[in-house]
């Protein structure tokens, strides 16, 4: 059987205001895992400790709607 989808999950809006140029190679990592390339892209994540994490790491680099 497949497992049934939640018809409603929670998202997070999230825009990349700083450069990611010149970060520690993990908090590249972190915004590339988020979808996130370039100034000022936004992009709708799943709101999942995962990603939640991932946010809490670039915290100084990103603005969050929908919280």
């Amino acid at each position: 059987m497949a497992a049934k989808k939640k018809a409603s999950t929670k998202t997070l809006k999230v825009t990349l205001l700083g450069s990611i140029h010149g970060r520690l190679a993990s908090h590249q990592a972190c915004a590339r895992g988020l979808g996130l390339r370039r100034r000022h892209q936004t992009v709708e994540v799943e709101d999942t400790p995962c990603t939640r994490g991932m946010i809490n790491k670039i915290h100084y680099l990103l603005e969050v709607e929908g919280q």
